[in-house]
């Protein structure tokens, strides 16, 4: 008797077999490409809020949906601390400088939702700058929908000991060394007071208009495809088909000589036999 087809796209470490991850990473990123020549040519504005415990993956995602698109439409904005002169200025102004234009989607890594997190927990701002925060931020996001930007907010859920064995992993990786900040040491001593944080937050800023959307990401290949699934359904979009290009043959000019070539000068080869 022949033994049936394993047709499950979850390996037996639970996790989601690589072969389905990047078959499906791959028709995910066109459709990307397609949602990317849509916001462009219907002028659309996408703001994509990226949030979440630290070392969640929220990078790994953003990176996925950027890989095949165009930087000069889909950028990313990671702010970092702000400057002696933002600190005087209205909380949300240096984020609205980052707002797209017509034909633009904005990633935030990281957001204006930086008050209610490690600004509250880490007591980088004041818990009056806080409540305000928490007030004034759904009036914020409300002005901002009704200006005609789409807005679209993910939360990376991850849990305790999948953060921890992300965090060993990065102590091991020199190339990932740098993802492992004082910041995120800190977070690991103040596990309850970000879970008391999120949940502030969302009891507040979580609404009808711009609801929050919780992506768990124990298993990162399945956050990603999800993630990029989710935004793909929220934009009402279309493939708008290429023209028909013809490469016409190359002019040669036989009349004009070039400098010589040994002239100029070379990038070394690191791999000659």
């Amino acid at each position: 008797m022949s033994k049936k087809k394993d047709k499950s796209v979850i390996g037996k470490d639970g996790k989601l077999k690589d072969e389905v991850y990047s078959h499906d990473l791959e028709k995910l990123q066109e459709e990307l490409v397609n949602l990317q020549e849509w916001i462009k040519l219907k002028g659309l504005k996408v703001v994509v809020i990226f949030e979440g415990r630290d070392a969640a993956g929220k990078g790994g995602v953003i990176k996925r949906i950027t890989e095949s698109l165009n930087p000069r439409i889909c950028r990313i904005e990671a702010l970092g601390t702000p400057t002696e002169k933002e600190k005087t200025q209205w909380y949300f102004q240096r984020y609205v400088a980052h707002l797209p234009a017509a034909g633009e989607m904005v990633l935030f890594d990281r957001s204006w939702y930086n008050r209610a997190g490690v600004e509250q927990v880490m007591g980088f701002c004041s818990k009056d700058e806080y409540w305000e925060f928490l007030r004034s931020c759904p009036n914020f996001e409300q002005m901002l929908i009704r200006s005609g930007i789409i807005l679209i907010k993910y939360w990376f859920s991850v849990s305790a000991e999948e953060q921890e064995k992300r965090f060993q992993a990065r102590l091991k990786n020199p190339a990932k060394r740098w993802k492992l900040s004082d910041m995120d040491l800190k977070s690991r001593e103040l596990w309850v007071e970000y879970s008391k944080a999120k949940d502030t937050m969302f009891d507040y800023t979580d609404t009808k208009i711009s609801p929050w959307y919780d992506v768990p990401a124990d298993d990162k290949k399945k956050a990603r495809l999800n993630t990029i699934r989710h935004l793909l359904s929220k934009i009402d979009y279309k493939e708008i088909p290429y023209s028909k290009v013809k490469l016409e043959s190359r002019v040669i000019d036989d009349n004009y000589v070039r400098p010589p070539i040994e002239d100029n000068n070379f990038v070394k080869d690191y791999y000659t036999d």
